[in-house]
C-alpha cells in the first residue's frame, strides 16, 4: 500500500506509522519530495487494514497497490521520479544526455572524446572499464585503470561517469569511482548484482535484457529498489529479433507502455539498438519523440580504431549533430500544447 502523509505531518507522526509498519514485519521505504511525503509498504495489506493506519495522526490517504511490482509501480509514487546525477536530472523538464566511447582505451582516446562530448553541452560521459563481451578473446576493458582515468576525465572535463559493473566481486571499485552504475543487458536478471546495485550509493542504469519482456524489466528494477535505492533509471537498448538489418531492434513502443506502469526515468541507448552509425541518429530521435527521458549514445574520435562496438560509434560531427536535433525535438514535446501526450 501506498500511505499519503499531509504536508504538516511531523517527524513524530511519520515515525509512529513507521513503528507500526515495522512491528508487523513490513519493510518500507519514506518518499519525500517538496510536494509530498509517503510511505510505500509492499505487501502491508496481508498484515494490516487500512482502516488501522487512515485514522493515525498525519495520514491523509491510504493507496492500496496492485501492481505486482510494488516499487517500481506507477501506483508507488505521488508522482514521476527525477534521478539526479551530478547536477543532471535524469526525468525532469530537460532532456539527459550521455555521450561516450563504448570502453576506455587509452587516456587519449577518452580525453578526445570527452573533450568533444562536454563542448557538446552534454555534462555525462559513458565508458566501459570493465566490458563483458560475447568473445572470451574480445577486448575485456582495462579494469582498474579504466576506472582511474575515467577520474581523471571527470576532474578535467567536468563529467559525470557513467559507467558498468559487471560482477559483485568488483563492483565496490565501481562505485567508488562512478557517478552512475550501468547494469548491463546480459546482467539485467544476475539478481546477485541487482541486489548489490540496491545497497549501492550511487544512482543505478538498468538496461532491458535482450530478450527480456516489460514485466521483467520491471522486475529486475523491484530487485534494486527492494534492496533501498530508489534512484533507478531504466534504459531501452533494444530486443532480438528475426530482423537482420540490424543489431537489435529498438522497441520504441516500450517508451510510453513503461511510463504508464512505473514512475521511474527511461533512456534509450540507439547505438546499442542497432549497431549501426547510420541508424543511431534517426533510432535515437525516435526514441526521444516517443518521450524518452534521456539518450545514451555511443561516439569515438577513431571508430574505425575502436577496440569495441567501432561501427555503432557516431563521429564527433554526427554526435554533435544528434545532441542538437533531439534536444530540439524535447523542446517541441514540452510545449504546453503537447505536455501530457507521452506521459
Amino acid at each position: 500500500m501506498l500511505i499519503l502523509m499531509e504536508s504538516s505531518a511531523t517527524a513524530d507522526q511519520v515515525k509512529e506509522v513507521l513503528s507500526l509498519l515495522e512491528a508487523s514485519g513490513i519493510r518500507c521505504q519514506v518518499n519525500e519530495t517538496p510536494e509530498s511525503l509517503s510511505i510505500v509498504a509492499p505487501h502491508a495489506s496481508k498484515a494490516l487494514k487500512p482502516d488501522r493506519i487512515e485514522p493515525m495522526a498525519g495520514v491523509r490517504r491510504v493507496v492500496p497497490i496492485t501492481s505486482p511490482y510494488k516499487l517500481a509501480s506507477a501506483d508507488a509514487a505521488t508522482g514521476r521520479t527525477v534521478v539526479e546525477v551530478r547536477g543532471v536530472k535524469i526525468g525532469g523538464p530537460e532532456l539527459a544526455l550521455v555521450g561516450g566511447p563504448c570502453g576506455v582505451e587509452s587516456r587519449e582516446q577518452l580525453f578526445t572524446v570527452a573533450r568533444y562530448v562536454a563542448e557538446a553541452g552534454v555534462k555525462l560521459l559513458r565508458a566501459g572499464a570493465y566490458k563483458p563481451r560475447t568473445s572470451p578473446y574480445a577486448f575485456q576493458g582495462l579494469g582498474l585503470e579504466g576506472l582511474r582515468l575515467l577520474e581523471e576525465a571527470r576532474a578535467e572535463f567536468d563529467l559525470g561517469i557513467v559507467t558498468e559493473a559487471t560482477e559483485v566481486e568488483t563492483f565496490d571499485a565501481v562505485e567508488r569511482s562512478a557517478d552512475m552504475v550501468q547494469i548491463g543487458a546480459r546482467n539485467m536478471q544476475n539478481f546477485a548484482l541487482l541486489r548489490r546495485a540496491g545497497r549501492c550509493g550511487k544512482p543505478v542504469l538498468l538496461k532491458r535484457g535482450p530478450s527480456a519482456t516489460l514485466e521483467e524489466w520491471l522486475y529486475a528494477a523491484e530487485y534494486v529498489l527492494g534492496e533501498g535505492n530508489r534512484n533507478v533509471v531504466l534504459c531501452e537498448r533494444g530486443i532480438r529479433t528475426w530482423s537482420d538489418h540490424a543489431r537489435n531492434t529498438l522497441d520504441v513502443s516500450v517508451v510510453p507502455a513503461a511510463k504508464a506502469l512505473t514512475h521511474l526515468p527511461i533512456m534509450v541507448d540507439p547505438s546499442h539498438a542497432t549497431g549501426r552509425r547510420d541508424l543511431v541518429i534517426p533510432c535515437g530521435l525516435a526514441g526521444v519523440a516517443a518521450g524518452a527521458d534521456g539518450l545514451l549514445v555511443e561516439t569515438h574520435c577513431h571508430p574505425e580504431k575502436a577496440l569495441s562496438d567501432g561501427p555503432q560509434a557516431l563521429l564527433p560531427s554526427d554526435f554533435i549533430r544528434l545532441v542538437e536535433q533531439a534536444q530540439a525535438i524535447h523542446r517541441v514535446l514540452q510545449a504546453p500544447s503537447l505536455t501530457g501526450l507521452w506521459m
